[in-house]
């Protein structure tokens, strides 16, 4: 199922939204949902980080462990 909303936006942003879908082939709104999916999907990611950041049974892991298990593993 669809909904329709409305929006309001730069003039400039709507402009450059309409040379990627005629470069793409793809229609303004296919770009437009892609866009709000790649936001939400970021934001999920960024709250799950914020999360384990302020968790203090999450354990750090530091660059030189995450190499030192990559090279035991490779």
């Amino acid at each position: 199922m669809t909904e329709t909303i409305s929006i309001r936006a730069p003039k400039d942003i709507l402009d450059r939204l309409e040379e990627v879908a005629k470069a793409t082939d793809r229609n303004r709104t296919y770009h437009i949902i892609k866009a709000i999916e790649y936001y939400i999907d970021e934001y999920a990611d960024l709250m799950i980080a914020l999360d384990r950041l302020s968790d203090p049974t999450d354990k750090i892991v530091s660059i030189q462990e995450i190499k030192n298990n990559l090279e035991i593993s490779s």
